[in-house]
């Protein structure tokens, strides 16, 4: 049997077979190319507690804290679990819990009835002999019990194994990196800095980590300490500039944080402040201390801040809840970054955005 043959100008013949691979080749070469996916942070609201999800460009995710202990962690994982189901997430790949303070790790148990929990990754056991909050034997009960023998201990220096994006430990257990990473150099805001004395609770044993994708890069550091924010800061500035940073202790709360040389060492294009009506982000002097930053372009606030006067909040259009916990709604902030650079954060109240280029 002969096999048929079709006339191709300027080609000459070709077999069906041949020309079938040759149309859909073209087709193929010829469609658009599929958007890579970005880059997604969503900074959920627990009412000053800590809870921050992240989802990769591969698809992983790691979300920070759990939020705040029962009674209210029903309240707190369910926007928590809203999240995870907006960005359509079937598991969390990496829990990563900074501390065991009640307002950052208090849900984990009620969350892991709701989702799988892949992985938990923490600073290290609970340490009884510094000053920990109340109830904390409950809530490190709850902890183990949820982690089940699925626990990754870092250390400073150490990488979170996050496909699509470089996750690397900076403080750990009361440790801070030995060796500057992302560029950090000598820091010209050490001269004079105000160092206080060691802080010996649980916020000082933290573990935070920088994130980096392509040029972009966000840290956080959970309730970070000024002692160890210092370490982090002087002589040299380990962290390098950031390009977005989720400040330190829900907004440099009763200014246990935001030690100066820190923040304006590390330079953020973005500031996002996790922050409850009245926890975090005190008084004008805090938001002074925020606008001295070299080079900031915006400050996100998940909710206002109703201690003193209004005075030291960002633009309303900027912040996410406006009303008391009370009548709060739990809306988000949610950061969106490309392969490119560009970044686009987006209100959940009223869907108010802006776009940024990393710089």
């Amino acid at each position: 049997m002969f096999q048929k043959v079709f006339f191709v100008r300027r080609w000459g013949l070709l077999s069906l077979a041949s020309l079938t691979t040759y149309v859909i080749a073209l087709g193929l070469s010829q469609s658009p190319a599929r958007a890579a996916s970005p880059l997604q942070i969503y900074f959920v609201d627990v009412e000053g507690g800590g809870a921050t999800l992240i989802v990769s460009p591969s698809g992983e995710s790691m979300l920070v804290d759990t939020g705040n202990p029962p009674p209210n962690a029903e309240r707190d994982t369910k926007r928590i679990y809203e999240a995870i189901q907006l960005a359509g997430l079937k598991k969390i790949d990496y829990l990563f819990t900074t501390h065991y303070d009640g307002d950052h790790v208090g849900g984990v148990l009620t969350l892991a009835k709701m989702i799988r929990l892949e992985k938990f990754v923490d600073h290290g056991d609970i340490d009884p002999s510094w000053n920990q909050n109340p109830h904390y034997e409950d809530r490190w009960k709850d902890y183990l019990s949820a982690s089940s023998n699925r626990r990754m201990i870092v250390k400073p220096g150490d990488m979170v194994p996050l496909k699509g994006v470089q996750v690397q430990v900076v403080a750990s257990n009361g440790e801070v990196l030995a060796q500057a990473i992302n560029g950090g150099e000598p820091n010209p805001y050490c001269k004079d800095a105000k160092q206080k004395e060691p802080d010996k609770t649980e916020n000082s044993r933290a573990a935070g980590f920088l994130l980096t994708f392509g040029k972009f890069t966000f840290l956080d550091v959970g309730d970070l300490t000024w002692d160890k924010e210092m370490a982090l800061a002087c002589p040299v500035n380990k962290l390098g500039r950031v390009t977005l940073y989720q400040a330190t202790h829900h907004g440099f709360y009763h200014a246990m944080s935001g030690a100066p040389a820190h923040v304006w060492g590390i330079q953020p294009q973005i500031l996002v402040v996790n922050n409850g009506p009245r926890k975090g982000l005190e008084n004008k002097a805090t938001y002074d201390e925020i606008t001295k930053i070299q080079g900031l372009e915006g400050v996100w606030q998940v909710h206002l801040s109703l201690l003193n006067d209004k005075d030291h909040n960002t633009r309303e259009d900027m912040i996410a809840n406006i009303e008391p916990s009370n009548e709060c709604q739990g809306h988000w902030i949610k950061a969106a970054v490309e392969s490119n650079g560009k970044i686009t954060i987006t209100n959940g109240r009223n869907g108010f955005s802006q776009s940024y280029q990393t710089k």
